[in-house]
Parts: C-alpha cells; sequence; structure tokens
C-alpha cells in the first residue's frame, strides 16, 4: 500500500525531551502502513541513536538517518525529505508533539482541497495568538490572511510539489534560512489549506542558542529577500513583504534586551543593519510601519546608534492596561465589559498630540535630539482612529487558544494638554461554542486582551478585583463554567471544575468576615450550588505557625442564583484574644475546606490582631503542614541508617501490605 505521510523529525541530543515526540508519531490514528516516520540524526552523542535504531526494529514504518554532526537541522531534512516516500511530508521538530488525529485530518483535508501546503493548527504555550487559526481556508491569501507571521516549518507539503518546485533548506541556516524555505513554497504552492478546527501539533521550546552573529544574519536576510524579488514583481504586494521583515527582522531587532542592555556586538548589529537598510529597504516602505518603527527606521537611516539605544529603553516598559469593569451572564453566555489603555512606565497614559481639527501625532517617550520628526512622519490619526481591541482564552495547561467576538469602540481623552486614546467594549464568551462552534475543553482558560492602538500592539492578562463569582450551567448544556482570578489578580474561566470543593477553592479569594461579640462568621463564595445542595463541609482553620493548632466549624452551604448571585458558604468560628483550643486566637490562620475525607487549601488567609480585629487577606492556596514528629523521633531519624531503613520499610508496607 502507498505511503500517505512521512513525518520528518531530525534529531540531534534530545535527551528526554524527544520522549513526548516519539510516543506522539508512534501513536497515530493513521494506520501505521499508511505513514512513515524519518528520524535524521546529525551525529548525536546522549544515546539517542540506539533508542531510535531499537525503535525502528520493532516498528516498520520508522526509518533512523545517521548523518555527521552539521550543527544544524537543514541538511537532516533535506536528506529526510530525499529519501520520503509519502504523498505528503510532515515537518516536525524533536521537542515537538503530534496529536493523535493529526496526520489523518490534515491528510483528508489536503486530499479533499488539493493543497499544495496545509498549515495544521499549531499549539504555542509561550507565544502570542495567530489570526492564521480563526477558521478554516480552503485556499488562503499569502497576505490577506497573514501567512507571513506563520513561517516555522511546521506544515503538510505534497511531495510531488517539493521536487517539481526543487524546494530545499538553505544548508547550512538558521531561522532566517528557515523562513526562506517556507516563503519560496508559500509563493510557489497554488493552493495553501488552513485547518484551523483540529489541533495539530504541540509545540515544545527549541534549543537556546547564542545569540546569532549580526553578519550570517545580515546574510540570510539578503538571501531571503533575493527570493521575494525573484518570486514577486516590484509593486505593492513585494513592498507589503518587504514591510514584513523590515519590522521583524530589522527594526525589532534593534529593540531587543541583548540591543538595549549590552554593548557587545552592539555597534557590529547597528553597522550591518544600516547598511542593508540603505541598499534594500527603501523609505517608501515605511508607510506599512506603526509610527514608533518608522521613527526607528528614520534614526537608523540618520546613523543615531544613541538615539536608538535611549528609544528603546524608555519604550520597553510600555504595557497594556487592560481593566474589567463588569461581569455578568447573558443567555448562559459570559459577558465582559473591558477598558483598555495602553500605558507607559508607572501607569501614565500614552500621550498624543492634537493635530488640526482632529489630526494626532504621535509623542516620542524621550526627545530625539537632531530629528525633526515630520508630521508625516509622526502622524498618528489613522492608526488611532482603526484603535481597537481583541480578547482570546488561552489554557492554562495546554497552550491552545481561540478568539472571542467583541465590540469596541475608541474614545478620546483629554491628558496633560494632550490626548488619551481608551477602548472600551465588551467580549462574550459563550463556552458551549467558542472552540471555532465547538464547546471549549474542560479546564482553566486564561483571560487576555491585544490592543492596537495609534503606536503599539500589546497584550496582557485582563486584571481587576473579583466582581461576580457566580457560575452557571453554559447553554443548559450541563456544563459548569465559573469565572476565577489568580493569584496575581488576573482573570479567567474554569470549564466543568474537578469537584464541587475545586469550584470553591477558584472562587475563595473573594471570601469575607463579619466579626460578631465572641465569634467571626468567614463567608466563602460558591460560584454554583447544585439542587440537592451540596455535600456537608467544615472549613478548618490551621495556625499558620503552628499547623498542630485548628478548629474546625461546620459549614453551612447557602445556595444562590445561578448566574446571577453567588451562594455562600458560611462557618460560625468562635474568637478569643488568648490562646484556647478550639478558638481563633492572635495570628495568621490558614483557611481548607473539609468534605468528607478530602482537604483543599482556599486562597486567602485570616488574621487576628491582639486588638481583636479580625480580617481576610490575599494569599497563595494553603497547603496541609507536613507531619512534626516527636522529638525521639526526630533525634532517632538523624542516626545514620535509620532513615533509609525507615523509607524502604514504608514502600514496602504500601506495595505489598493491605491498607
Amino acid at each position: 500500500m502507498d505511503v500517505k505521510v512521512s513525518v520528518v523529525v531530525p534529531v540531534y541530543n534530545p535527551g528526554d525531551t524527544a520522549d513526548a515526540c516519539i510516543r506522539s508519531v508512534l501513536e497515530q490514528s493513521m494506520p501505521s502502513e499508511d505513514y512513515e516516520v524519518i528520524f535524521a540524526d546529525d551525529g548525536s552523542d546522549d544515546g539517542i541513536q540506539l533508542r531510535l535504531d531499537a525503535v525502528a526494529a520493532v516498528r516498520s514504518n520508522v526509518r533512523v538517518l545517521h548523518l555527521g554532526r552539521t550543527g544544524s537541522p537543514m541538511r537532516g531534512r533535506n536528506v529526510a525529505m530525499a529519501v520520503a516516500r509519502g504523498e505528503y511530508v510532515y515537518l516536525l521538530d524533536q521537542a515537538d508533539r503530534l496529536d493523535r488525529l493529526a496526520l489523518e485530518r490534515m491528510y483528508e483535508r489536503a486530499v479533499e482541497t488539493g493543497a499544495d501546503i496545509l498549515i495544521g493548527r499549531l499549539v504555542d504555550g509561550q507565544g502570542p495568538p495567530s489570526k492564521i487559526f480563526e477558521r478554516n481556508r480552503d485556499n488562503a491569501d499569502l497576505l490577506g490572511d497573514r501567512l507571513l507571521t506563520l513561517l516555522t516549518p511546521h506544515k503538510l507539503y505534497r511531495r510531488e510539489f517539493l521536487d517539481e518546485e526543487v524546494l530545499a533548506f538553505p544548508d547550512p541556516g538558521g531561522l532566517l534560512a528557515e523562513q526562506t524555505f517556507v516563503t519560496r513554497a508559500y509563493l510557489r504552492a497554488r493552493t495553501i489549506t488552513v485547518l484551523a478546527d483540529q489541533v495539530c501539533c504541540h509545540l515544545g521550546e527549541r534549543p537556546v542558542k547564542q545569540e546569532e552573529d549580526p553578519y550570517v544574519h545580515g546574510a540570510e536576510l539578503r538571501e531571503l529577500l533575493d527570493v521575494v524579488d525573484y518570486e514577486v514583481p516590484a509593486g505593492r504586494r513585494r513592498d507589503r513583504m518587504y514591510a514584513h521583515w523590515f519590522r521583524a527582522a530589522v527594526l525589532r531587532r534593534l529593540a531587543g534586551a541583548g540591543f538595549v542592555s549590552s554593548s557587545r556586538d552592539r555597534a557590529a548589529t547597528f553597522t550591518t543593519l544600516r547598511e542593508l537598510v540603505v541598499q534594500r529597504f527603501p523609505q517608501r516602505l515605511d508607510r506599512y510601519l506603526p509610527v514608533h518603527l518608522r521613527v526607528r527606521a528614520a534614526l537608523l537611516r540618520a546613523g543615531r546608534l544613541d538615539q536608538l539605544v535611549e528609544l528603546a529603553q524608555a519604550m520597553r516598559d510600555t504595557r497594556l492596561q487592560a481593566e474589567l469593569r463588569d461581569l455578568r451572564w447573558e443567555d448562559g453566555a459570559f459577558t465582559m465589559d473591558l477598558a483598555v489603555e495602553i500605558v507607559r512606565a508607572g501607569g501614565e497614559p500614552v500621550r498624543f498630540i492634537p493635530r488640526g481639527d482632529d489630526g494626532l501625532v504621535w509623542e516620542p517617550p524621550v526627545p530625539l535630539d537632531g530629528l525633526a520628526l515630520s508630521p508625516e512622519l509622526a502622524d498618528v490619526t489613522l492608526a488611532a482612529s482603526r484603535a481597537r481591541f481583541e480578547v482570546y482564552v488561552r489554557h492554562e495547561e495546554s497552550g491552545l487558544i481561540y478568539f472571542l467576538p467583541v465590540t469596541c469602540s475608541m474614545t478620546r481623552g483629554r491628558h496633560r494638554n494632550g490626548v488619551r486614546l481608551q477602548v472600551t467594549g465588551s467580549a462574550r464568551l459563550d463556552a458551549a461554542s467558542a472552540a471555532l462552534g465547538d464547546a471549549l475543553p474542560p479546564g482553566l482558560w486564561e483571560i487576555h486582551v491585544r490592543m492596537y492602538g495609534g503606536a503599539n500592539q500589546v497584550r496582557a492578562r485582563v486584571t481587576g478585583s473579583p466582581l461576580n463569582c457566580t457560575g452557571t450551567l453554559a447553554n443548559h448544556s450541563e456544563r459548569l463554567v465559573i469565572p476565577w482570578w489568580s493569584d496575581q489578580g488576573e482573570l479567567g474561566v474554569c470549564v466543568e471544575p474537578p469537584s464541587f470543593a475545586e469550584s470553591i477553592v477558584l472562587v475563595s479569594p473573594g471570601a469575607t468576615v463579619t466579626p460578631q461579640r465572641d465569634h467571626v462568621f468567614v463567608v466563602v463564595p460558591v460560584p454554583y450550588v447544585p439542587p440537592s445542595g451540596g455535600p456537608t463541609a467544615e472549613l478548618v482553620l490551621r495556625r499558620a505557625s503552628r499547623g498542630e493548632h485548628e478548629i474546625c466549624a461546620p459549614a453551612l452551604v447557602e445556595p444562590g442564583v445561578p448566574g446571577q448571585l453567588a451562594g455562600r458558604l458560611v462557618a460560625k468560628v468562635p474568637v478569643r484574644r488568648v490562646y484556647r483550643e478550639g478558638f481563633l486566637a492572635p495570628g495568621d490562620w490558614r483557611p481548607f475546606l473539609r468534605i468528607g475525607d478530602r482537604e483543599v487549601g482556599l486562597r486567602f488567609k485570616v488574621g487576628m490582631s491582639f486588638g481583636g480585629r479580625v480580617e481576610v487577606q490575599a494569599a497563595a492556596a494553603a497547603r496541609r503542614p507536613a507531619t512534626r514528629y516527636p522529638l525521639f523521633k526526630r533525634v532517632a531519624l538523624r542516626i545514620p541508617g535509620v532513615r533509609r531503613a525507615v523509607t524502604v520499610t514504608r514502600a514496602a508496607q504500601r506495595r505489598y501490605l493491605p491498607g
């Protein structure tokens, strides 16, 4: 039977990081006779060669290529693609992990659309979200669908297409060499398909490399631009492509941490990039840049290294401030009202200068001596009129991202004889359809916002005080969805909490105390109380400094109104100013929720002053203190060999003796 897909994986000294990759390619839903895996080893010396050979010995669809050391994955990819037998070839890295359905779904979709290249949904837990995966696309457009923002090699390529176009990676090469290969493939492909509704690959961390030599970087960028010149006629399309690398490979490099904080190689980077800009990036490209990059380009052309460093240092602390103004449930969907603004260090809003009736001019954060900013260079009127924000949810564990529908508008406000821009609006999260029409998978989801406004594109978590802790059953689907706040005050939602107790833990930072004469009521919000009323619960308070001192108070669970009003867990705790067993006394106490024989720590602490004042303070989830042995036992465990004997005895008891 013909091979449908060849998976190519270059390998070099991966250690244990390759385990997930190897398992994922061997456990595909596609029958093993329909695909092959080719590992191209670049002269590893950590034992991975023997491991891969052992896998190949028992799996007929696995091949291992033992190559000499080159220091780059490019040669391994080229050799593996040359010997691949599959109708399609998928390129993977050694730390990545394929979803179980990935090859089957990608192949089916590629055959259906006749794709030369298929881009399957990628999950990257670190980088910014890609708009490419907002929806499926049968035939994506290079510029209109922002394909240049995804230039990693992780794609499914039709092998005949690779052979016909003689596509290969520059060898050796770095990041820009990879982009050269993908760019040439994009430009020569007749059909590029995007599969957005199926997670295909979870990206792992790439090996950490030393800062790339600026001369090598310049040479690789020139080679990439030569490809663009050869494939794309002069005109607006080529200019827009040039502008992409002008931003990503030149101007942003002049604001990196290495360039700003260290003078090592700074002069070489500046000299190399300035020469490249003079030769390959004409001033007409500046119209495609945001204003701060237009200014950076002008400084680079003018040879002002000192001003470039000063500007980059001043802008490093620019950040997004996303304020949560309201939180509510509407027809089973979670609605957030937001006010979003770009601010400088210390929370100072970015200021713009009025120009004419409605015009706006950007004000640099530092004086730019010797550079006269023309009104055309600094004008941000059009960009400000298009200011907007995007909201997306990110799965805390997997990194999976989905964008939410938003409505927003930009408002101008006066600020220090200038103008500040603030975008206000709302985002709606329907857990039953937020995953491209499907239900959100269970788990904790962070809520992020990204703003485009005048001079910057910035992203941040949504923050704010807990406004509403109530949960609801999403669209009557019996899937509980509740809001939660991280220990840093960042908003998220939890879909299907693991248990009743865990749902209370998530919203427990909203706990309060109500003092009475000889006791206090500790009130903890309960996001959702089932019709049965929930299980019997106890609130346990343990003294932070002396874990053996504890108070157990029965807790009454009061139901709320799902989607409107949170329920409450109320515990009556007796109070004394002098310590007595079973009473709350001065000091810090850590709370736990006990249901049956299980305890979970709550995310606050109760403090009592010597004057009798009791208050709730923010804190990370409490942990039960470790067992403290009696003095004689602690001394005995210090005798050589005793601790080891105890450990072995306990292990044997757990393994062989019934509990």
